[in-house]
């Protein structure tokens, strides 16, 4: 099995292309929808959300109340840095658990939906192709202000707060391109569909599995050969 890393920018239209993606048939798993997991009560990561940044980003019902908690960390550098600093390593786990669970149920390949693939650059090492679904900045400002209902100002502040798009597009091996309609941004969909599908890189993952397993069980043969000789 080989990993697919998908990544975009706010309000880039990257979760358009993931369900694209996901009605092929391709197994998805969403970062955003494990981070919401590894923050919920009683978690490690939710005890430490709350000493350091206070009861007031709780809900009522003693939820992590996302959109105030989003309001200090995009205002704040080190706060975000701390955020991160706490839920990436619980959602890697998380999401490593369910890489293994595709694995062992035979499919060849896994999407990985995380937002913050180039900030971090944690998983990509591992990746055999990223994916960046780009458009253009004044497009995605007006996505933005219009889908969470914020000014000019709150939008410019949450876009520079992340890694700039084209730089994201120079980073990737494959580029969506989503400033025109949706039926454009669907053709291009399919086309990467069709190179995951076609690709043999499944292939050299499982021959260097079977060659290390076979060479761990050699050793282990030969140790026992001395042991008892």
């Amino acid at each position: 099995m080989f990993l697919v890393g998908l990544t975009g920018g706010i309000a880039s239209g990257k979760s358009a292309v993931s369900s694209m993606l996901r009605e092929l048939g391709c197994p998805i798993i969403d970062a955003d929808v494990v981070a919401r997991k590894v923050v919920e009560p009683h978690t490690p990561a939710y005890s430490r959300i709350v000493y350091h940044f206070g009861h007031e980003v709780l809900l009522e019902n003693g939820q992590i109340d996302r959109q105030k908690l989003g309001q200090i960390i995009f205002a704040h550098e080190e706060k975000r840095r701390l955020l991160n600093s706490i839920t990436h390593p619980e959602i890697h786990k998380a999401m490593l658990k369910e890489i293994v669970f595709y694995f062992l149920r035979g499919y060849r390949y896994v999407v990985l939906d995380v937002p913050l693939l180039f900030e971090t650059r944690r998983l990509t090492k591992f990746l055999n192709h990223t994916v960046v679904v780009y458009c253009d900045p004044a497009t995605q400002l007006q996505r933005l202000m219009q889908r969470d209902n914020l000014t000019q100002e709150q939008a410019e502040q949450r876009v520079a707060a992340q890694m700039p798009l084209n730089e994201k597009r120079g980073l990737a091996n494959h580029v969506i391109e989503n400033s025109g309609s949706r039926e454009d941004t669907h053709r291009q969909v399919l086309r990467l569909h069709t190179k995951l599908e076609d690709s043999m890189d499944f292939l050299l993952v499982r021959v260097i599995a079977v060659a290390a397993t076979a060479g761990l069980s050699g050793m282990l043969l030969y140790a026992a050969k001395l042991l008892l000789s």
